[in-house]
């Protein structure tokens, strides 16, 4: 298979053999996301991959995550290159609903730097800030570990990825979920059945293949009917200032957005 001049920005970093119409796409995906070359080919861009460009990152990221899914680039990179037709339809979602409308006005981002983590850690027991920094500091996790959006150079669709990521761990709190394989999981469900993401659903589809028989039964007899009701029937999380709500009661957080915490394993 030969590859367009177009591929070639994708290709470079990878060394000079990459170029040769020899070289197969799965070879070069292969070569893409087992070297440093991920990294450079992203800062390489300063407009939105080509469509050959944006399918070869799809399939180099998908077959890392698969192999490999603590690599955060990886999983961050499919869902960059496989959300093109879906962010328009979560803008389109938000900007019909007026604090949706707030949100990509003011465009509140989540980072240790924006939110008063000490202050949060201070809330009375039950309190959302509070149980939001009792989950961070349980699972030793930080909101500053997101990646950056890299392949999205329309500033408000970037924008819009970049709130669902810093949104997952708040979707944690309220569900009462930790982070093992089957509770991510099953998060991904949940995430899938709100906003349509394909990243969601090819997580949610191949990441029971690394789980034991006992914990595939779990997600599928426990989680997935749970996330798929309450990810239906809750409020469009996207719609959802969460920095407002900190203050208030967990509980009340979860009736206000109808949400039911997961049945406890």
């Amino acid at each position: 298979m030969s590859i367009p001049k177009s591929f070639s920005r994708i290709c470079k970093p990878l060394g000079p053999s990459c170029s040769l119409p020899k070289q197969s796409l799965l070879q070069v995906a292969y070569r893409l996301h087992n070297s440093s070359a991920h990294q450079e080919t992203a800062e390489a861009y300063a407009r939105d991959p080509t469509p050959i460009e944006r399918a070869t990152l799809a399939f180099s990221s998908a077959f890392t995550a698969i192999a490999d899914p603590t690599r955060q680039d990886a999983v961050a990179t499919l869902a960059e290159t496989t959300s093109t037709y879906t962010l328009p339809l979560l803008r389109s979602k938000m900007l019909s609903d007026p604090t949706g409308r707030r949100i990509l006005r003011t465009k509140p981002l989540v980072s240790s730097k924006t939110l008063d983590l000490p202050h949060l850690r201070s809330l009375p027991p039950g309190t959302f800030g509070r149980e939001y920094m009792n989950f961070l500091d349980g699972q030793g996790v930080s909101p500053d570990t997101r990646e950056p959006i890299r392949y999205i150079q329309n500033p408000e669709l970037s924008y819009i990825l970049t709130r669902y990521r810093q949104s997952h761990d708040f979707y944690h709190t309220l569900a009462n979920l930790g982070v093992s394989v089957p509770e991510e999981l099953a998060i991904k469900y949940f995430e899938f059945v709100q906003t349509g993401l394909p990243m969601t659903l090819l997580s949610s589809l191949v990441g029971p293949l690394r789980l034991t028989k006992e914990e595939r039964r779990v997600l599928f007899d426990v989680y997935v009917p749970w996330a798929v009701q309450c990810g239906g029937k809750a409020k469009f999380l996207m719609n959802v200032y969460w920095e407002e709500w900190m203050d208030e009661k967990v509980d009340v957080v979860r009736k206000e957005l109808g949400i039911i915490p997961a049945p406890k394993v």
